[in-house]
């Protein structure tokens, strides 16, 4: 199910892109759009790891390093047929972790020092099994895929304004286009195609955590670790990106309201009730 949800909001955003693009910038504005976005956001992609792991000063260990964190990280990497990732510690109290890397031959591995000092050593197993599974799904080129339409379509409507503002660009009356449409477009749309990307992200944190569970050999696990990481995250605030908040397994930023519309993760009680439905067999959660 979540797998056929991404793919119907990867083709909303589709949608959305060639509207907007037809509508405010012709195909002209539409295609120049969309490579740009292509363009940053396929650097984005090929330098991800690194760049993400330098902002958060993740310093590489070996077996001889952590031996535990090492050894988890090998043997579920062996359960799910992946390459051993690097594996990396953030010197940052808050317990959490992400995943990076352009494929699996190219992945790695983070966790804080946070999380070792909170979670059993099955719980750390789920989380583990969490991040090998967003590098088997290829989450990572899913998100830069996303990020890189609504990233477009931003494009667009933000040429599409400057265009208005020094008379510019197409004229919808020569075309038989509304332009209070086309002006309510450019408002709506950039926030359209993020709130589509957000729901994208939280459709691949709810398959992680079906995967993870699968790797790790117990969901309960995984919903546990997840109950302590969310207590703990609103307690021990972190120094992280909104533009990199989407990676954690738990989101390292605080916010209510309006602000879950945008919200890169699932409710943290919706993640739970489906992980014990594994167990269970009961519908909570789906």
């Amino acid at each position: 199910m979540n797998t056929m949800k991404t793919f119907l909001l990867m083709a909303v955003l589709t949608v959305m892109l060639v509207f907007i693009g037809r509508l405010l910038g012709g195909e002209g504005g539409m295609i120049m759009a969309f490579v740009l976005a292509a363009v940053m956001n396929f650097g984005s992609y090929w330098f991800s790891d690194k760049l993400v792991l330098r902002m958060y000063k993740a310093q590489p260990v070996t077996q001889a390093d952590a031996p535990e964190l090492y050894g988890i990280v090998q043997e579920l990497s062996g359960r799910a047929n992946l390459p051993m990732p690097k594996v990396y510690v953030i010197p940052s109290d808050q317990p959490n972790a992400f995943a990076t890397g352009r494929n699996p031959q190219h992945a790695a591995v983070a966790v804080t020092q946070g999380i070792m000092r909170t979670l059993s050593r099955d719980e750390l197993r789920g989380v583990i099994g969490h991040e090998l599974a967003h590098i088997k799904n290829r989450d990572i080129l899913v998100g830069t895929v996303a990020a890189t339409m609504a990233g477009a379509i931003s494009m667009i409507a933000n040429m599409a304004q400057w265009a208005m503002i020094f008379g510019g660009g197409r004229s919808s009356d020569d075309e038989g286009g509304n332009p209070i449409a086309g002006l309510a477009m450019m408002i709506v749309a950039p926030i359209a195609a993020m709130m589509v990307q957000m729901a994208i992200s939280r459709s691949r944190e709810f398959l992680a955590d079906e995967g993870g569970a699968q790797i790790a050999g117990n969901p309960l696990s995984l919903s546990n670790a997840l109950r302590k990481l969310d207590a703990k995250a609103h307690q021990i605030p972190m120094h992280a990106s909104p533009a990199t908040a989407h990676m954690f397994i738990v989101s390292p930023l605080s916010g209510g309201g309006l602000m879950k519309l945008f919200s890169t993760h699932p409710p943290m009680e919706e993640r739970v009730a489906r992980l014990e439905a594994m167990v269970y067999g009961t519908a909570a959660g789906r």
